[in-house]
């Protein structure tokens, strides 16, 4: 059965068809709002209709950027070990605000972050073994550098990995 275009749909049947995709969306994962807004605008629904939408599963606690931008955060840090200037981007690309960003991201323990990117090194250096130093120290620098570390710190923990790592050989 073909679905009716949104322009001839009655305020029922809109209110109907956003409530379907905003729970359809929360069923695969947790979105922000601006996900959710953006989602109901390619579908066309009107501001209106979206605005009185999302405040209903906002009300109903469903909706809840902050919570959002706390797992979003942890999980990415956590599998992907990104930085806080790329979850900051990836934030802003899902409509989180910057304010409530910079919040969840100032509990972000710093120590963490340095310790996420040893682990990035060190897992990558595994495959590296037949490359010379400097071509090590390019890509790994490199790879930090695309998961968002600054330049100082991602050449800091290369050059401590790789001097780790040739210490572990002499002693053997």
């Amino acid at each position: 059965m073909a679905r009716t275009p949104v322009d001839e749909m009655t305020p029922e049947e809109l209110a109907s068809f956003a409530k379907e995709v905003v729970v359809r969306k929360l069923s695969e994962r947790a979105h922000s709002r601006g996900e959710l807004s953006q989602a109901l605008a390619k579908k066309q629904v009107p501001e209106g209709v979206v605005d009185a939408t999302l405040a209903k599963f906002e009300m109903a606690g469903l909706i809840d950027d902050e919570d959002f931008a706390r797992s979003w955060v942890q999980a990415r840090q956590r599998g992907k070990g990104l930085s806080s200037r790329a979850l900051a981007d990836e934030l802003r690309r899902k409509g989180v605000d910057d304010e409530l960003t910079k919040q969840v991201l100032g509990e972000l323990d710093p120590e963490v972050e340095l310790e996420a990117a040893h682990r990035l090194v060190q897992t990558r250096l595994r495959s590296m073994s037949r490359l010379d130093e400097a071509t090590k120290m390019r890509r790994l620098v490199g790879m930090l550098a695309r998961k968002g570390y600054a330049p100082q710190l991602a050449v800091g923990v290369v050059r401590s990995e790789l001097g780790s790592e040739a210490e572990a050989l002499e002693s053997m």
